[in-house]
């Protein structure tokens, strides 16, 4: 199914259909996310809103229609992408809306596991720090690598499989008792 997250009704559409032809739903990982480089100074309301909307409100809007079959079955893992840079306050591409954004999915998340957890949900996030993928702003140059790994307490960018390994640790049974939780993915950036 493909569906823009950030059009709520085009969301429950999507939603609707993939739940009609499959099994009952069990797990959600809320991926879909946009960069933004724009500084604060130079920010205008329409870029503001397209990152808020796709970063934040397609979390929300995903999670509430999917959480409601969960309860049902009283069962679920849900794991949502947030970033470093709702840690830090910035990251190393994108700026302000970017930031502000996936510290909602933070709260989001936090707020979720509270309330879902006595249904049988678990929910969590994912914090990546530089991933080697085109949110970071397109290819990267040999000195822009070098510059983030940098930043880094090992030697290497992280790849998309290190995400993806980390999600689906949240998703299955060995996290059964994990929720509320945000898992930092980053090479130790948050620590350096």
């Amino acid at each position: 199914m493909v569906a823009d997250v950030s059009n709520e009704p085009a969301v429950i559409a999507a939603i609707d259909e993939l739940e009609a032809a499959l099994p009952p739903l069990a797990a959600l990982a809320n991926l879909a996310g946009v960069s933004s480089p724009v500084p604060y100074l130079e920010l205008t309301s329409d870029e503001w809103h397209r990152v808020i909307n796709i970063n934040l409100n397609g979390v929300h809007y995903v999670t509430h229609r999917v959480a409601q079959s969960m309860v049902k079955h009283a069962y679920g893992r849900i794991v949502s992408v947030s970033s470093t840079s709702a840690q830090l306050g910035g990251g190393t591409y994108s700026k302000t809306p970017y930031s502000v954004a996936k510290a909602g999915v933070l709260g989001l998340t936090r707020a979720l596991a509270r309330e879902l957890g006595p249904h049988g949900i678990t929910v969590n996030a994912i914090a990546p720090g530089p991933i080697d993928t085109d949110i970071m702003g397109g290819p990267l140059t040999p000195e822009r690598r070098e510059a983030l790994v940098d930043t880094l307490l090992i030697n290497h960018l992280g790849q998309p499989q290190d995400v993806a390994s980390a999600i689906a640790f949240l998703m299955s049974e060995d996290s059964a008792y994990i929720t509320g939780h945000t898992l930092n993915v980053d090479g130790g950036l948050y620590m350096h």
